[in-house]
């Protein structure tokens, strides 16, 4: 259980058997009358914001989130493979389970699977990826950097704005929170 006055901004709370993520709070003290707190909450498996007034000192059961290190192994049919690398102990997910980031997993990477019991919530990529790009128009001699932006197809099948001067077979960093690319790798 945890009172309503320790609300932190990536508190998980249980209600109604759901997960929410506290996402916002303000204690407030008003002249008259009892303290309370006002919070915005996003629930953990649809994504959905709630705003939710508690009173200070309420208790709420708080959700207990497992995270583990997990290994993308392979894919088979429509679900995707992952091995704890502790235990070896495989587990399947499906995209929708992953979400929009999916376009960025790539057999042998490590990502972190949040679950609650039995239940996955979340798979959390790292922040940025190396991809080799797999299609792209031509660059054409004296494209810059700060030139310009033309689309790029990587291994993955994601697509990627990148500087005109990127060509096929170039491996490139990208940031897996917007799509962004990040800089050339060697």
């Amino acid at each position: 259980m945890i009172s309503s006055n320790d609300f932190r901004t990536g508190v998980t709370i249980e209600l109604d058997g759901v997960v929410w993520r506290v996402v916002e709070f303000l204690h407030v003290k008003p002249g008259k009358g009892s303290a309370f707190v006002r919070t915005k909450l996003k629930n953990a498996q649809n994504g959905s914001v709630i705003e939710r007034t508690f009173r200070a000192g309420e208790t709420v059961p708080q959700a207990t989130l497992e995270k583990n290190t997990m290994q993308y192994t392979y894919r088979e049919g429509e679900q995707l493979v992952f091995m704890d690398m502790g235990t070896y102990d495989e587990a399947r997910l499906t995209e929708a389970q992953i979400g929009d980031r999916v376009k960025y997993l790539k057999e042998g990477m490590e990502v972190n699977v949040v679950r609650w019991g039995e239940q996955v919530l979340e798979v959390e990529l790292p922040n940025s990826v190396v991809l080799q790009v797999t299609q792209t128009d031509p660059g054409i001699k004296g494209d810059t950097a700060t030139g310009g932006t033309k689309p790029a197809t990587v291994e993955t099948g994601a697509e990627v704005m990148v500087p005109l001067f990127i060509t096929i077979g170039e491996r490139i960093k990208i940031d897996t929170r917007n799509d962004s690319y990040l800089g050339r790798e060697s």
